[in-house]
């Protein structure tokens, strides 16, 4: 049984003709690293969402760990777009608020070593005791990182993390996030809109079709090396291959990617070749 199963999930809202997404299925495996892509509306975020146990599907279920989600919960942290620091508490202050939360039996000295340790794998190590409003955009960002790795959580949701970020402040961070999970091995679930973070960090990409009525179309393998580097990326022509499936899906194939009923999105190797084969997915 795969670490996290997704079954038939669908949301719909009152007054709404046609629900936001229907039919997703999807499985995750313990340290996997899994992006989501797809335009806007088709419900990523909702997916999100219903796996933090935040927002309740409409129908289908959510299983993590051979236990059902059915609310929020220190297995699971979340990175939101927006960093949502308490700008009243210092920086190791807004992670051991988190990590206090995890181990209530815990020492003070004990919350503080775990809050120091994660910072400074974030790089924040000088700067534990200044405020959010001292901070620019990503070490806000960093610091969210490092609360939620900080709680060690069985998964790791991340929403756009890095959506709000400049092209610069990104690639390091994204550089610092892809080092965190290697060496932890954590389970990664992540929202984004950038097709060149997706191939950097995960090892399947899930692509939605549009909504209403959206669906994962496809799961796309990124057959390249683990060890990968954004140097090395882009001197690999797999990563062209990869990019340009990826590509085409969102501006040509998304609209029309409706597979019928509850049959398993196909897996597709592009870093190899076009071909399909059966799914794993559920």
């Amino acid at each position: 049984m795969a670490f996290l199963q997704v079954k038939n999930l669908a949301k719909a809202y009152p007054g709404s003709d046609a629900p936001v997404f229907e039919n997703v299925n999807f499985c995750i495996e313990k340290g996997e690293f899994v992006c989501i892509i797809g335009h806007s509306g088709c419900g990523k975020t909702t997916i999100l969402n219903a796996l933090a146990g935040l927002e309740t599907a409409s129908a289908g279920d959510i299983a993590m760990d051979g236990r059902e989600v059915a609310g929020p919960g220190l297995d699971r942290g979340v990175v939101f777009q927006s960093h949502a620091l308490m700008p009243w508490l210092s920086v190791i202050d807004n992670v051991k608020f988190g990590v206090r939360s995890r181990w209530p039996e815990w020492t003070r000295a004990q919350v503080e070593e775990q809050a120091a340790r994660y910072l400074a794998m974030v790089g924040l190590g000088q700067a534990l005791h200044k405020r959010p409003s001292m901070l620019s955009g990503g070490m806000k960002q960093r610091v969210g990182i490092a609360r939620a790795f900080a709680i060690q959580p069985k998964m790791l949701l991340l929403d756009e993390p890095f959506g709000a970020l400049d092209a610069l402040t990104r690639g390091t961070i994204q550089d610092e996030l892809l080092r965190i999970v290697q060496a932890t091995a954590q389970t990664v679930f992540m929202i984004t809109h950038d097709v060149d973070e997706a191939i950097l960090l995960s090892d399947r990409i899930l692509l939605m079709s549009n909504g209403p009525r959206a669906r994962i179309a496809e799961i796309v393998e990124v057959t390249l090396p683990r060890s990968r580097t954004r140097h090395d990326l882009h001197h690999d022509p797999r990563f062209y291959r990869i990019r340009n499936h990826l590509v085409d899906f969102l501006v040509s194939r998304s609209k029309d990617a409706q597979p019928a009923g509850q049959t398993p999105p196909p897996v597709v190797r592009p870093g190899e070749d076009e071909s399909l084969t059966p799914s794993l997915a559920a």
